[in-house]
């Protein structure tokens, strides 16, 4: 697919987001012309100021210094309410565009996320967006000096229009490298915020695996992959500063070129009598002032290319469409008891990797069913698709009849309580990890819930249920993280409650508490269990055994004990470790 062009960009970027803050930015291009307009009559007060001393005119002494002071005072104002209304604007854009991406990136399914690491999409927020936020800055200083440039080509047409067209025939000759070094930059700006979202994936891995990286003495490998990440980063840099490196050389030789003829020319002028100091002096400060403006509208392409690259990559996220979404006329979830069917279930994975074959089963309301198999047989993946954080490729899944892909998502995920095996919270305090089952529970609702989730040790915390658990939940033990789950899950009170593996990190005593727990839970819902530790299923109502995700067996702890099948023999293997 060919890169958007800088235009088609700029378009959207207006289109969507810029056009909401109409006012402010004609606020901006009204504070640039009064900025432009008073950059550019300074050539005039010069030649205006070496007319008077060549005429020993009086005046001197006090108008162009007091015009120059105005002038002066309204450039500056101009310039404080520009820049401050640049940067709010610029802001306010780039929050709505992560908005934007975060918000589309909330409702794909998982295979999207799980496609690049949290560090690389972080980057798409921060890195992107920082250097988006410098090109808009830059094309509001651009207009900017385009506008003090033509204000300066007036003001010197005004003195010498002979002098004049020398420039103006060499300044153009600079657009062409200036538009092909652009291109390349746009290129490298691209390759380099990859790189940056690969090395910060693999510092944000490494970081995270501390513990195992000094276990295991991976200390050397990890710098290794490191320094060849930082290796990567530092040619992509370089790759895009040559680029920049080149622009300002080149036009400050086109400039000092045209000075040089200017000054010949007026020099030859001056000697045969055709032309005085003031004329000359005011041309040569219009050129000099010119000169700034000029290098800075050859920079501000290579900044808005990098720009466009982050922006591309920005409007990519936001454009992917969204594979699990509402469908047309979606109805919401009908009331039921939590009657779960699959149908001849089938997921295949983006990869190609079939997670799930010819899946069959119904789950009954009331009752604990469990999941049992070999490490992927496709337990969690069956799991994973009653949310729908996958859809399968094939057959149908529905609970109380109702279709799950013709019900709306809302409706679907607020009838359902999901405990993974590996239960992450939130950097935050215990109470709210609960609440967030139910954000408007009262403290009294998260309490019985903890209860129930044999979390009581939550009381005896430094601040009770106040306490801040750590990124991740990582102030408290694996079995403590599970058991605030858990609450979360019970305080949801959903019809359906999913368990993957959600008591492998309690002790004996904690996980006898929570499985009595869910004995007297589970006479109003449904639910579904994976289960790899075969002992915690003994009291399942139902116990479905997959593999290669077909189901193989099925039946109570003792009725498949009885057969000496597959589920018997991972039984015994288990005993045997």
């Amino acid at each position: 697919m060919a890169e958007p062009t800088t235009w088609i960009l700029m378009r959207r970027l207006w289109r969507e987001h810029i056009h909401v803050y109409r006012g402010r930015v004609a606020l901006i291009i009204l504070a640039t012309l009064v900025m432009s307009g008073a950059t550019a009559l300074y050539p005039a007060l010069i030649d205006r100021a070496f007319t008077m001393f060549a005429n020993r005119d009086a005046r001197i002494l006090y108008q162009v210094p007091m015009i120059v002071f105005i002038v002066t005072l309204i450039k500056a104002l101009a310039q404080y309410f520009q820049t401050v209304l640049t940067q709010q604007v610029n802001l306010l854009i780039i929050r709505r565009l992560q908005t934007a991406m975060f918000g589309h990136l909330t409702t794909v399914s998982l295979s999207r996320i799980e496609r690049e690491t949290p560090a690389a999409l972080a980057a798409r927020f921060t890195t992107d967006a920082t250097v988006i936020r410098e090109a808009m800055a830059r094309a509001v200083n651009g207009i900017a000096d385009a506008l003090t440039l033509v204000g300066l080509v007036i003001t010197m047409v005004s003195i010498d229009w002979t002098l004049s067209l020398i420039a103006l025939v060499l300044y153009p000759l600079a657009g062409i490298p200036v538009q092909r070094i652009g291109q390349r930059i746009r290129r490298a700006s691209g390759g380099m915020q990859e790189r940056m979202g690969e090395a910060a994936s693999i510092l944000n891995e490494s970081f995270a695996q501390a513990r195992t990286v000094r276990v295991y003495g991976l200390e050397a490998i990890e710098k290794s992959r490191a320094e060849a990440a930082f290796a990567a980063l530092y040619a992509a840099l370089m790759r895009m500063m040559r680029g920049r490196a080149r622009l300002d050389p080149m036009l400050e030789v086109l400039g000092g070129s045209a000075v040089a003829l200017v000054i010949g020319f007026a020099g030859y002028r001056n000697a045969i009598g055709a032309s005085g100091l003031g004329n000359f002096t005011g041309f040569i400060a219009a050129l000099l002032i010119a000169s700034r403006p000029l290098r800075a509208l050859g920079s501000m392409n290579a900044a808005l290319q990098e720009g466009m690259a982050g922006l591309a990559r920005v409007f990519a996220v936001i454009d992917e469409p969204a594979t699990i979404s509402d469908v047309q006329a979606a109805h919401a979830l009908p009331a039921g008891p939590g009657l779960v069917e699959f149908r001849d279930v089938k997921f295949i994975y983006p990869d190609g990797r079939v997670g799930i074959e010819s899946l069959s089963f119904t789950a009954e309301p009331g009752q604990m069913l469990a999941l049992v198999g070999a490490s992927g047989a496709g337990k969690s993946t069956a799991l994973a698709l009653i949310p729908r954080l996958y859809d399968p490729t094939s057959g149908t899944i529905s609970i109380d009849g109702a279709d799950i892909k013709s019900v709306s998502l809302a409706s679907l995920r607020s009838a359902i309580a999901y405990v993974g095996q590996d239960s992450l919270l939130f950097d935050d305090s215990v109470r709210r990890n609960i609440a967030l089952g139910r954000p408007d529970a009262p403290q009294a609702d998260i309490e019985a819930a903890a209860d129930a989730a044999a979390a009581g040790f939550v009381r005896t915390l430094p601040e009770g249920f106040e306490t801040r658990v750590g990124v991740n939940g990582q102030r408290l033990s694996g079995g403590q993280r599970q058991r605030v789950a858990l609450a979360r899950a019970l305080l949801r009170d959903p019809r359906i409650l999913l368990l993957d593996e959600a008591t492998s990190a309690l002790d004996a005593e904690s996980e006898a508490a929570v499985q009595d727990a869910l004995t007297r839970l589970r006479l109003r819902r449904t639910t579904i269990v994976v289960a790899h530790r075969l002992s915690t299923v003994r009291d399942a109502d139902l116990i479905i055994v997959i593999a290669d995700g077909r189901v193989v067996e099925t039946g109570t702890h003792e009725s498949l004990l009885a057969k000496n099948g597959p589920f018997a023999r991972l039984v015994k293997a288990q005993a045997l470790m």
